[in-house]
């Protein structure tokens, strides 16, 4: 298996030549906040600061769309990705969408 070490939000790697693009990968998930969350939540906000019940659900959500943009260029047969984004959209009220993406590559080190 191959394993994808080197991603990057450049469109290039430092030291590396592309060989070989694969196109766009993504990972998408879809996640919302469970009531009692959403009660933690509120009642963090009432106190002020960090709101660690909706960080910790962004830092999951941005992981697992990540995992699967990973995933989706290992099964292309790219070693890096080039170009990697993230986006979230609000799909309803307190429903989010979290997408991963970037351009899938094989790199070879520059001579």
């Amino acid at each position: 298996m191959i394993d994808i070490n080197m991603i990057t939000t450049s469109i290039s790697l430092e030291g590396y030549k592309i060989t070989k693009s694969f196109g766009v990968v993504r990972g998408i998930t879809v996640r919302s906040r469970s009531l009692i969350g959403n009660i933690a939540g509120g009642l963090q906000s009432l106190v002020g600061g960090r709101l660690s019940v909706y960080v910790d659900l962004c830092e999951t959500s941005r992981e697992e769309a990540y995992q699967q943009m990973v995933q989706h260029a290992v099964q292309r047969g790219a070693n890096a990705i080039i170009n990697m984004r993230y986006d979230a959209n609000e799909i309803t009220d307190g429903i989010t969408e979290v997408l991963a993406y970037g351009t899938a590559v094989f790199v070879e080190k520059a001579d």
